[in-house]
């Protein structure tokens, strides 16, 4: 047990690594809609409700990777993730592993996570306090 009670001290590090992660997968979801990269299934221009949703994963992501303005913006991109899967993932299937939900999922409870617990270390916001 000793060794766990070692590691809490550096919560505020191991917090801004899940924050950090998640952005950068976040961010690739945005650019996958705006730019094809990594290689998409989809063709041609975006409908209008997926391009809003590409720019808040690319520029929500970036913002939640330098760690700016992290509570609402995570509060934001939360409520995306939600709608995304209502909308998108739930008429597919009940089962998140079968409607492709899941990751949607992870990142609505992340951010809702990061809305309470704030940014952790290395972030923008702590070094403007």
């Amino acid at each position: 047990m000793a060794f766990f009670d070692k590691l809490s001290r550096y919560q505020p590090q191991f917090l801004a690594v899940l924050r950090i992660v998640a952005a950068l997968l976040f961010i690739e979801h945005g650019t996958q809609k705006l730019f094809g990269f990594p290689a998409s299934q989809m063709e041609g221009s975006l409908p209008p409700l997926l391009l809003v949703a590409a720019l808040l994963e690319l520029i929500g992501g970036v913002l939640i990777l330098i760690g700016l303005f992290t509570r609402p913006v995570a509060f934001l991109l939360s409520g995306q993730m939600a709608v995304a899967y209502f909308m998108a993932h739930a008429p597919k299937s009940v089962f998140p592993a079968l409607n492709g939900g899941d990751a949607a999922i992870l990142f609505c409870f992340i951010f809702l996570y990061l809305v309470a617990a704030g940014p952790g270390a290395f972030s923008v916001d702590n070094s403007r306090r």
